[in-house]
């Protein structure tokens, strides 16, 4: 029997729903609006597009947004000024640097210029760190649409073997901290899964893959997972997106474990419009906070 799809973009719609409507509560009471203000530098075909929908959703969701452009030949000089600027401005809830950056500039002190308590994209050490001890401030945008996705589609997390193809800062690393930690009530989305990260490098790939009653595949490589690395009935998350000869495809190759697998989220509408749907949530919370 194929896999169940997890409709992401059905259930970002949902999420999306549930923002604006807060939103309109807490404007409807005189509270601020939250808005959210997104840095683009140079030209990134890609940047572009995905500036633009993150836009056109705070619109919707009735937050106010604004874009920063620069040209590639600023200087990080330039670019930690309009960040302190934007650091400053009481009307911004939460900064979006959109990576990547120009060669001449250092991320890492860029993502520590933006304020913590405007970091809704969750990448500064601070949040990072109130993560890792399980008092997140932010939940990091796509690792919390990932966790979303599986809570709204019914699969239970607790006590299960998950495991993460990836390690990246983005989204392996802060997704395996979510799923591993205990509950609390300061952080009620950790998982209390037993969870492994691999690679690969990792030895004996497959064979982990195959233990996972959730399988999680970030890794960046157009259709690495195939059905040899999928337990039978198995949740597949697949956070990659490709582009080959023009389609976008995921990290996971959906023909063949589709069979095999028991839910699985397609590419695209899956886990892309969860991470959008994240960042309004995330921009909610930081007006609330700040």
């Amino acid at each position: 029997m194929p896999a169940q799809k997890i409709d992401g973009q059905a259930i970002a719609a949902s999420i999306r729903s549930e923002t604006a409507i807060a939103v309109a509560e807490r404007v409807k009471f005189g509270h601020r609006q939250p808005g959210l203000a997104a840095v683009l530098v140079g030209e990134n075909p890609a940047s572009e597009v995905y500036v633009r929908n993150k836009r056109k959703a705070c619109e919707a969701a009735g937050m106010a947004s604004w874009l920063h452009r620069l040209p590639s030949t600023s200087s990080q000089a330039q670019l930690l000024e309009l960040v302190g600027q934007l650091n400053g401005d009481p009307a911004v809830s939460g900064i979006l640097v959109q990576l990547p950056l120009p060669k001449q500039m250092d991320e890492g002190a860029i993502i520590r210029a933006v304020s913590p308590l405007k970091d809704v994209d969750c990448f500064h050490p601070e949040n990072v760190g109130l993560l890792a001890a399980g008092h997140p401030r932010f939940l990091p945008c796509t690792p919390f649409g990932v966790q979303q996705m599986l809570v709204r589609s019914g699969i239970s997390v607790a006590g299960k073997q998950i495991v993460v193809i990836g390690r990246s800062n983005i989204v392996g690393k802060p997704l395996a901290l979510m799923l591993m930690q205990k509950p609390s009530a300061t952080f009620p989305e950790a998982g209390d899964a037993t969870v492994t990260v691999v690679h690969r490098g990792t030895r004996d790939l497959p064979g982990i893959c195959r233990q996972a009653d959730i399988l999680v595949a970030a890794v960046g490589v157009p259709r690495f997972v195939t059905a040899d690395m999928v337990k039978d009935g198995a949740a597949v998350i697949d956070v990659g997106i490709n582009s080959v000869d023009g389609k976008l495809v995921g990290d996971v190759d959906e023909s063949r474990v589709a069979p095999v697998a028991g839910w699985l989220s397609p590419v695209p509408k899956g886990v892309g419009p969860m991470t959008i749907a994240m960042l309004l949530n995330n921009t909610l919370r930081a007006t609330m906070i700040s």
